[in-house]
């Protein structure tokens, strides 16, 4: 936790002018403010609120140029540093999803709601291009609900038995390695 806080900090301090640059882009691209606040569902099921850059014009409601950018090299994310600093999210663990899924889950499933939700997880490696899944089948929230969300459980609860600072170095170089900018 102090690592995340810490990590966090430092992020901000170093990156605060990628951080005003992008947030000005997003905001003359997509509509101002360029941030998108969206509630998610936390640890213990609890309801939050997540910070990304906003990539989809607020008029138009088309994913913007610069924003198919953003999100495909994963930057749209950066302002959840915010919400770890916050206390919303860790560095590592389970992505946050809206509501209706993880605060539904039953059974030994609802263990994953023990973890703190993380801006990196194995399954949102794997699922890293996740909207691109979704657009190659006729019946996207279908698929979603029937088999990606099920295996991100699976892959979470995995993450929940074997968490360990060894487990957690493992997934950040995982994703250090499977991420371009």
């Amino acid at each position: 936790m102090l690592m995340d806080y810490s990590i966090a900090g430092i992020s901000v301090v170093i990156f605060s002018p990628i951080l005003f640059i992008l947030f000005a882009v997003a905001s003359y691209d997509t509509g101002f403010p360029g941030i998108f606040v969206q509630k998610r569902i936390g640890r213990k099921a609890i309801p939050f609120n997540i910070y990304k850059f906003r990539t989809i014009h607020s008029i138009t409601l088309q994913k913007s140029g610069i924003g198919i950018w953003l999100r495909k090299s994963k930057l749209d994310e950066l302002p959840q540093l915010f919400n770890i600093l916050k206390g919303d999210m860790s560095l590592i663990g389970p992505r946050p999803d809206i509501p209706g899924y993880y605060d539904q889950l039953k059974g030994e499933d609802r263990l994953v709601l023990k973890l703190k939700p993380g801006i990196i997880s194995e399954a949102g490696i794997k699922y890293r291009n996740e909207d691109q899944l979704l657009q190659q089948h006729p019946n996207p929230i279908q698929f979603n609900d029937e088999e990606l969300f099920p295996d991100k459980v699976k892959m979470n609860l995995q993450y929940y038995y074997q968490l360990s600072f060894k487990t957690d170095i493992s997934v950040l170089l995982k994703a250090f390695s499977v991420f371009k900018f």
